[in-house]
This record gives structure tokens, sequence and C-alpha cells, in this order.
């Protein structure tokens, strides 16, 4: 899956912290596959000034290993933040990729 730095950045900050093993598990190797590498870093000149992350290229998209049932985790933890209002308008784009375009695929599956 196609994910920007800041998708990336947000993704990580959506995962549960709880759960059962399998849960932390999946959660685990998700962090390693979004976190960023040291040639990332470099090549996108990321800094961090005061409390913010900082990079040059907000288009550059990077290839991110995504199994099923990581996505399942990650679909959850978006729900869980939409129930206690907890989305600012930064997590639109990932709400609609991954709930609502899973819930439609989930749907047309069901139908056929």
């Amino acid at each position: 899956m196609q994910l920007t730095i800041l998708e990336r950045l947000l993704l990580l900050q959506a995962l549960p912290q709880k759960g059962n093993i399998i849960t932390l598990r999946i959660v685990s190797d998700l962090r390693r596959n979004l976190s960023l590498t040291e040639q990332e870093i470099k090549d996108n000149h990321v800094r961090q000034e005061a409390e913010k992350m900082l990079w040059d290229n907000d288009t550059a998209t990077f290839e991110i290993s995504i199994g099923e049932k990581a996505t399942d985790v990650i679909v959850e933890s978006l729900k869980r933040m939409n129930e206690k209002q907890e989305l600012t308008e930064q997590y639109i784009p990932l709400y609609e990729r991954f709930v609502e375009k899973r819930s439609n695929y989930v749907a047309d599956r069901e139908q056929k």
C-alpha cells in the first residue's frame, strides 16, 4: 500500500497500546513496517523542531506491506477513534481508505 510520511505517522499514533497477545504482535510488526528507515529520514530531510516533525516532500509515497489482520487492527482503531470523536481532519483520507473502502468491499462480497 502506498502511504505518505504523514499517513505513516498518523497510523503509528492510531495503533492500540493494549490488546491481546495476537493484536500486540500484529501492532509490533505494524510499528516496524510504518516506521521511517534511516534512508527515508535522510532522503526526505525528516527532522524534529520543537514538538513538530517536518520533512521536505509531502507528496512522496512509500510502499508499505500491511496484511489482512493488520488492516483489521487499523480499521478497528480508526473506528474506535471515530466513535470517541478523536479523529482530526488529517485522518480523513486514512479513514476513507481503510474503513469506508473496506466496508464497501465487504458489502460487495456479501452481495455476490
